[in-house]
């Protein structure tokens, strides 16, 4: 059994037991459930349920393992040849790990 769930403007597939890195959510601690409803597809062995634009009565349940996980830094560098023109900018990412407990439809 499978989900594809809509977490933070993303769209990933959630099987029971599975990890994920999503976007950073703010305000939650590491053991502490979360809850999410925005359920777009349940495949249940074959039976698929599509939702329009959600599948009603459907949640993920998923508890947070890590709340703050910074991706690999990654170096925007920009140069234009023969003017003297060069920036060298970076970020890394940040994410929240949660695992998949159960799925709900």
């Amino acid at each position: 059994m499978y989900a594809i769930v809509e977490i933070n403007g993303q769209q990933f597939k959630a099987e029971e037991g599975k990890k994920l890195f999503v976007n950073h959510m703010k305000d939650v601690e590491a053991g502490k459930t979360v809850e999410f409803d925005k359920v777009l597809l349940v495949d249940n062995n074959g039976d698929v349920t599509v939702g329009a634009p959600t599948v009603s009565g459907a949640k993920v349940v998923a508890e947070v393992v890590n709340p703050l996980v910074k991706g690999d830094k990654v170096i925007v560098f920009k140069m234009k040849r023969r003017k003297d023109y060069r920036k060298k900018n970076g970020h890394r990412a940040q994410f929240t790990q949660v695992e998949i407990k159960s799925i709900n439809a």
